[in-house]
């Protein structure tokens, strides 16, 4: 049987990548935003969010994009420590990624393997799997192995806390005409009756058939938020989000165990180590993993195999223009968070329909960076050359 030539290396196994740019963006939101953390005193409300963007190119001409993101504090930081290791990519076979991130975070070992520093090998590594997907010719659920082209979707940005509950409503109403399938209302207010009338209006508007969470952004202690967790049983909640501080693995799951409500968690965890011991304690019913947060894509899908092992649901955590793709790659139906935030920053917009968001059939993640995104650079570097 002819097996064909052996001993060959196709032009794009010897590629190497050539040039990395990094782009500190500031983006400004429209009105300060404020959840349960503000209101008891813990923050400041939130107008603006940083961003940190990795462009890479190779030899071959192929690139790709990846960012990772910080909210009120660390943006600087993020830039100053992917600055100080660009250049260990260059050089590179930019398909092994996995090497590549163990390189890139041996580059900074001395300040360790979550948080800040890994947040910052995140954007190089998302990067790197949407030059690999463009490459490919193919969207990168496809590359990954997508169960479905279209997720489940909630909305978030319309359910703040700092929004008066008449606004709140009329987002709602516009999220489900856009074909969002769910809606996600902030809670944790230092008054737990003024979160229950919230929760009301809510669910009496919406009706009883549309999918309906909250989130308490850690803001309850473990008395407080059994006693709304209970309290909330009647609303037919699809999850209660961070109800305890999220490093409180034995909580959540003495509160999972009690309640009928799904219990849903993971978001500010900033590695998959932290992860495992959240699953390891059956600390949630759904695991809410951000792929900038615990280092990018290579990570989030080891996390994932493990969720799946331990028949957990999955939502991710915001960048539905990452996560959309990775969820969709996920065994079991999982959801993703609709957040318009980010919509500027991006030439294209995702699509959502019958409460659905639908995978973008472009290669890679599918977005390229807006002229509003250039313009809100704060900071650059560059590392190598651009063929």
């Amino acid at each position: 049987m002819n097996v064909g030539p052996v001993n060959t290396v196709s032009e794009v196994a010897q590629d190497r990548i050539a040039w990395v740019r990094l782009s500190s963006v500031t983006l400004p939101l429209a009105t300060p935003i404020s959840d349960a953390k503000v209101f008891t005193g813990r923050q400041k409300p939130m107008t603006e969010v940083a961003l940190l963007f990795a462009e890479i190119s190779t030899e071959q001409g192929y690139e790709g994009i990846g960012f990772s993101y910080s909210k009120r504090a660390g943006g600087p930081g993020q830039f100053a420590h992917a600055k100080e290791i660009a250049g260990e990519l260059i050089g590179e076979d930019p398909s092994d990624i996995g090497r590549i991130w163990t390189k890139l975070v041996w580059a900074g070992a001395s300040v360790g393997r979550s948080g800040l520093a890994t947040q910052a090998v995140a954007a190089f590594d998302i990067a790197l799997w949407d030059l690999k997907a463009r490459r490919a010719g193919l969207p990168l659920a496809k590359l990954l192995g997508a169960h479905r082209d279209s997720v489940r979707c909630y909305n978030t940005s319309g359910g703040f806390l700092h929004t008066p509950i008449e606004q709140v409503l009329d987002n709602a109403t516009a999220s489900l005409a856009s074909g969002i399938g769910g809606i996600k209302l902030k809670v944790g207010h230092p008054d737990g009756k003024h979160d229950l009338a919230r929760l009301t209006a809510v669910r009496e508007h919406i009706g009883d058939d549309v999918p309906l969470m909250v989130d308490a952004n850690q803001q309850w202690d473990r008395p407080a938020a059994q006693r709304m967790g209970r309290a909330m049983e009647e609303f037919g909640l699809v999850w209660i989000e961070e109800p305890l501080d999220a490093y409180d693995a034995a909580g959540h799951a003495a509160l999972a165990a009690s309640l009928d409500t799904p219990v849903a968690t993971g978001e500010m965890l900033a590695s998959v180590a932290e992860h495992v011991e959240l699953i390891r304690h059956g600390a949630a019913d759904v695991v809410q993993p951000d792929a900038p947060r615990i280092g990018g894509i290579t990570q989030f899908l080891k996390l994932a195999a493990l969720a799946e092992h331990h028949q957990l649901q999955l939502a991710p955590h915001f960048a539905m223009e990452i996560h959309l793709h990775l969820a969709a790659a996920y065994p079991i139906e999982p959801w993703v968070e609709h957040f318009d935030w980010l919509e500027p920053l991006f030439d294209q917009r995702l699509e959502t329909r019958d409460g659905r968001m639908l995978v973008p059939s472009r290669p890679g993640l599918g977005i390229t960076l807006s002229d509003r995104a250039r313009a809100w650079t704060v900071a650059a570097h560059e590392a190598g050359s651009r063929p």
